[in-house]
């Protein structure tokens, strides 16, 4: 595992776990209206080196838009927004409290927090129940019909996993 990751993401756990009230962006409204829109519960596993150990955090988040362009929210177990994501063509932005981040694309975002990449288009994908078939992942979507995605990274390495229960 990198620096990066050992830095980031343990960042990133004890900001969804001790964020208070931040005031995220929000898209326009007529983009907003027309999006796709998923909540629920969020958890994340990166496997890491051996003497750190795996890196994981779990949130309540909501999700709006798709590949190109939207929003995602964490939310602390009390409900205050821990941190947002929101991205348009050619950016992406990382509020937290009062710290904002910048990065050149969500795909840029995902992979500096969390140390490795994620398929953006294919995880839009897999939450409207398309089983988009992708090299070096797993995805279980059996329990789709319940709200439940669970997609697995097996190579290249490092190992992750991302667990969705979305609510009704």
């Amino acid at each position: 595992m990198n620096r990066r990751l050992a830095a980031s993401l343990p960042g990133l756990c004890l900001l969804l776990a001790l964020a208070g009230c931040a005031a995220p962006s929000r898209m326009p409204e007529e983009t907003a209206s027309a999006a796709a829109r998923w909540s629920g519960r969020m958890s994340v596993r990166v496997e890491a080196s051996p003497s750190l150990g795996p890196q994981a955090f779990s949130s309540t988040f909501e999700l709006q838009g798709g590949p190109s362009q939207g929003d995602l929210y964490f939310y602390t177990p009390l409900g205050s927004t821990a941190a947002s994501i929101v991205w348009t063509p050619g950016q992406a932005q990382l509020q937290s409290g009062a710290e904002t981040r910048h990065f050149a694309n969500i795909a840029d975002l995902i992979e500096r927090v969390l140390g490795t990449p994620v398929p953006v288009t294919a995880l839009f994908a897999w939450l409207a129940g398309d089983p988009v078939s992708l090299d070096g992942w797993e995805v279980d979507q059996s329990q789709f019909g319940n709200g439940k995605i669970t997609a697995r990274r097996t190579s290249p390495p490092p190992g992750a996993e991302i667990r969705i229960v979305l609510e009704p």
